[in-house]
C-alpha cells in the first residue's frame, strides 16, 4: 500500500478564499469585517474585533442590549450558513460572526474597566477553543448556520456565568 493510499490529500488551507470573496457584504459580515481572514487564529482575531463594536452598543439599556444580541444571533444563523454554503465548507475557520455574538454574550455584565473586558475575552476564548461539553456535543450535531452559531453562543453563556460567579463570590473579597 502506498503512502498516498494511507493518507487522504489534505484540503486547501481555509485561509485561501476565492478572489473578491469579501466584497460580498454577507461574507464580509460573516468574516467579521475581514478579521476572520487572518491567517492564524481567526477566531481570536474575530473575538477581538467584536470588542470595539460592543462599545458602540454596550450603553443601551439591558433589554435593548439583549435584543441586539438576539438579532445578531438570528441574522448570524443565516449569514454563517450562507457563507459556509458558498465556500462549501461546513464551518470555515474564517467565519467569525459567531465569535462576535459569543463575545457580546460574555460581555453581558457590561464591564466598565478594561480588566473586565480582558477577563471576558480570556474566559470566552477558553471555552470556545477547548469546547467542553455541551459545546462540543452541539458543535458536532447541529447543522448549517445554527450549528456554526450555537457553540459560540453557549461558550459565551458559560463565560458569562463564570464572570457572574467571579463577580458574586470573588470580587467582594478583593475590593
Amino acid at each position: 500500500m502506498s503512502q498516498e493510499d494511507q493518507w487522504p490529500e489534505p484540503d486547501l488551507p481555509q485561509a485561501i478564499l476565492p478572489p473578491g470573496f469579501l466584497k460580498n457584504p454577507i461574507h464580509l459580515l460573516a468574516f467579521g469585517f475581514g478579521s476572520g481572514a487572518a491567517p492564524r487564529a481567526p477566531g481570536t482575531w474575530g473575538s477581538l474585533a467584536a470588542i470595539p463594536l460592543w462599545y458602540g452598543f454596550a450603553w443601551l439599556p439591558p433589554v435593548a442590549y439583549w435584543l441586539v444580541v438576539l438579532l445578531a444571533f438570528l441574522v448570524g444563523i443565516w449569514l454563517c450558513g450562507k457563507t459556509a454554503t458558498d465556500l462549501k465548507v461546513h464551518d470555515h475557520g474564517g467565519i467569525v460572526w459567531d465569535e462576535f455574538v459569543g463575545m457580546w454574550i460574555a460581555l453581558g455584565l457590561f464591564p466598565d474597566q478594561i480588566y473586565g473586558v480582558m477577563l471576558a475575552f480570556l474566559i470566552f476564548r477558553f471555552f470556545d477553543v477547548l469546547k467542553p461539553w455541551p459545546i462540543s456535543w452541539l458543535d458536532e450535531r447541529l447543522p448549517g448556520g445554527l450549528g456554526i452559531m450555537v457553540d459560540d453562543v453557549v461558550a459565551g453563556g458559560m463565560a458569562l456565568l463564570c464572570l457572574i460567579a467571579i463577580d458574586v463570590w470573588l470580587m467582594p473579597y478583593i475590593l
